[in-house]
């Protein structure tokens, strides 16, 4: 599933599936177009049009409806107060300082007090939500399970922070923040 199309059960929800759609039938008139099996009154700069105007309207109905351009953070309505958690995460692996030689790591979490939905949604409560993973600062992961397998092969060799947040179904985080972080040494082989 792709965490970044809207699937709120809302508006944004059914604008986002019916600009996926569009892009997908625009799509492929331009592409028949392109191969000869269809469509032969449209130019062929209309077939290229179509497919341009097809890759906009898949990625703006992806990404644009719940994230802030450029920032890969999802929206936040302005003077919204944040509830408070229960939950308490915590890794179990890797441990603290664990030497990692592969190109693959095993992430495994301890998440109490509340418990993981794969729904995205505005009407948040405490104890629902979802994990966010990040490497050194950048968000790797929003798969939301206290089970992972994360790709090493471009990390470089050396200290790494891996940082787990506990964030409500809308994505955003609760006041005060649920995360934990650990430090992990990337080895070379």
């Amino acid at each position: 599933m792709n965490p970044f199309v809207a699937h709120a059960s809302g508006a944004d929800e059914t604008m986002s599936l019916v600009m996926l759609f569009a892009g997908i039938w625009v799509g492929w008139i331009g592409w028949s177009r392109l191969r000869g099996t269809g469509f032969p009154r449209l130019p062929r700069w209309g077939a290229w049009a179509t497919i341009g105007a097809a890759a906009t309207l898949v990625i703006t109905a992806t990404f644009v409806p719940r994230m802030i351009v450029g920032t890969g953070v999802p929206t936040a309505v302005a003077g919204a107060a944040r509830p408070s958690s229960p939950a308490l995460l915590s890794f179990v692996d890797p441990r603290r300082n664990e030497k990692e030689p592969g190109d693959d790591m095993t992430v495994r979490m301890n998440l109490r007090n509340a418990t993981l939905t794969p729904l995205t949604t505005t009407a948040i409560t405490p104890d629902t939500g979802h994990i966010h993973l990040s490497l050194d600062g950048s968000l790797i992961s929003m798969s939301g399970d206290t089970l992972q397998v994360i790709d090493l092969r471009n990390v470089s060799p050396g200290e790494h922070t891996l940082t787990a947040d506990f964030v409500a179904a809308d994505h955003l985080p609760f006041d005060p923040p649920v995360t934990t972080s650990v430090t992990f040494e990337r080895t070379s082989r």
